[in-house]
């Protein structure tokens, strides 16, 4: 049994401030949780599954992206879950909404992987530290980032598929969405 998840990874260009942000939170409060993985908006939280899927679960990550469209994403400023997540914040996007709900409906109507339906309301984020960030240093840490400003924009051409390697996250296929 393998850890997945799948998600929209940002380009480069979003990843490079992205790391630097994490490697702030490494240096000054020992967080490295978030640094297991690329800068990136959650769309199906992290579930185990069966090697022997794999290979079906990108073929259903390939359809389904077959008939979505390129659209653009915008994060602007941070923002934090109180009191232990700080992230980069999504601006509101219905389409990227849209795909969430639709991907989810289409994993679950495939109904051949092990992901639960997720009750918590979808919030796009992009997370700079998390579970290892303790109360008192979230505290001085959101009192730095909030005076901070960032806005950046990237198109989003793909949905991947990461798998845990029991250390960091691995992006393993990334699907292309039409023009």
């Amino acid at each position: 049994m393998n850890m997945y998840f799948i998600a929209l990874v940002a380009p480069e260009k979003i990843n490079l401030p992205v790391l630097k942000w994490k490697n702030f939170f490494k240096e000054h409060y020992g967080c490295i949780a978030a640094l297991k993985s690329p800068a990136h908006i959650t769309l199906i939280p992290p579930f185990w599954m069966k090697e022997e899927l794999e290979a079906d679960l990108i073929n259903s990550i390939n359809e389904f992206s077959s008939t979505k469209n390129k659209f653009e994403i915008v994060v602007k400023d941070f923002a934090a879950f109180m009191p232990s997540v700080i992230y980069v914040d999504v601006v509101k996007n219905e389409i990227l909404n849209k795909l969430y709900e639709s991907l989810a409906d289409f994993i679950h109507t495939e109904n051949k992987y092990p992901v639960k339906k997720d009750d918590r309301p979808f919030h796009p984020h992009v997370t700079l530290a998390t579970r290892d960030l303790y109360k008192k240093a979230f505290y001085e840490a959101m009192d730095i980032f909030s005076t901070k400003k960032y806005e950046a924009s990237w198109l989003v051409t793909g949905i991947s598929l990461l798998r845990h390697n029991k250390k960091n996250w691995d992006v393993i296929f990334t699907s292309q969405l039409e023009d």
